[in-house]
């Protein structure tokens, strides 16, 4: 924890943020670089296959540690190098990104109901998820992976495999998909699924950034694909407008709000995730032009002062202790 104090006071680095709303996947909402990619919070460095395609070490509370293949770091770090490729034009990035595009083809896992979807194998045991879970962020990441894989090969694997992946959004949980809700209005994309909602803000603010590209690829290819994406998409903009007001803390932005027994009440986010999420809403902004997402930014924003900080840090000891993660 100290570690991670350390790197969230020590980072004033701005994030570098993409606002383009045309047909063609360039550069992803947030510009992800491959040299600030190689470590996951501080913890190992990453292990490459044969194919150029990275692994994490797991969680320090996860017992059988090692190795794992983890489909959303996965996505980002083959967005990165995608962002390298249309930098340098370099064909050898180029072919590096399509080796990962192909592994998400290689690993998906097919249900004729339910869609496309992919799997990882890596415990999460402050959510009481100790089988292979799905995700809405892996499926968000293996969407801005594939629609923009089919746009420099025009390749339809690519293309049939994303519409596959819309699927799962349109399912709640308890049908084998990757949504929760109790009402119209207040759908959450979950980044983990496990028994109980836990809501994770930043997970479903990315799972929209995945709808989103789909909905600018199949405007023009696909009417039936864009119109369910374009669906999806907006019910999860009206659930994040639903939901938002309850990661207020009055002080600071609460990480998750998440329904397993147990979990601590008050978790709060970190400064990077805090600075993560106003970067996300900004974004969220720029696309939907609706200005409760820029008022968010701006009372997030206005958080970020010493005596909140400190007040958030002893918050959140408190809630990795009881989760035995310090």
């Amino acid at each position: 924890m100290t570690r991670r104090l350390y790197t969230d006071l020590s980072d004033h680095s701005n994030m570098n943020l993409c606002f383009d709303n045309s047909k063609d996947l360039n550069e992803y909402y947030i510009v992800f670089e491959e040299k600030d990619l190689n470590t996951r919070g501080g913890n190992k460095p990453f292990q490459f296959d044969e194919n150029g395609v990275p692994k994490i070490h797991s969680y320090i509370d996860v017992e059988k540690a090692g190795y794992y293949y983890y489909p959303i770091t996965i996505g980002q770090y083959a967005l990165a190098i995608y962002h390298t490729y249309l930098k340098s034009n370099d064909p050898e990035k180029k072919n590096h990104f399509l080796r990962i595009a192909d592994w998400f083809v290689d690993s998906a896992i097919i249900d004729r109901k339910i869609g496309a979807y992919w799997l990882t194998n890596v415990n999460k045991p402050e959510f009481n998820m100790f089988e292979p879970w799905k995700s809405a962020f892996s499926q968000s990441r293996a969407l801005s992976v594939l629609l923009r894989a089919w746009q420099l090969t025009k390749n339809t694997k690519y293309l049939e495999l994303a519409k596959k992946a819309l699927l799962p959004f349109g399912y709640n949980t308890s049908e084998g998909g990757v949504m929760v809700n109790t009402n119209d209005n207040d759908v959450v994309y979950e980044e983990y699924v496990a028994s109980k909602p836990t809501r994770i803000l930043d997970g479903a603010i990315f799972s929209l950034f995945g709808l989103y590209d789909a909905v600018r690829v199949f405007r023009n290819v696909d009417e039936s694909s864009f119109k369910k994406a374009s669906q999806l998409f907006d019910i999860g903009i009206d659930g994040l407008k639903h939901w938002l007001p309850k990661y207020d803390m009055g002080f600071w932005v609460f990480y998750n709000r998440c329904e397993i027994e147990g979990y601590p009440t008050n978790d709060p986010c970190t400064i990077g995730y805090l600075r993560l999420v106003s970067a996300q809403l900004t974004v969220i902004h720029n696309i939907t032009g609706n200005e409760i997402f820029e008022n968010y930014v701006k009372l997030f924003n206005s958080y970020r002062k010493p005596y909140n900080i400190l007040r958030m840090y002893i918050e959140k000891y408190k809630a990795l202790k009881k989760l035995n993660r310090l």
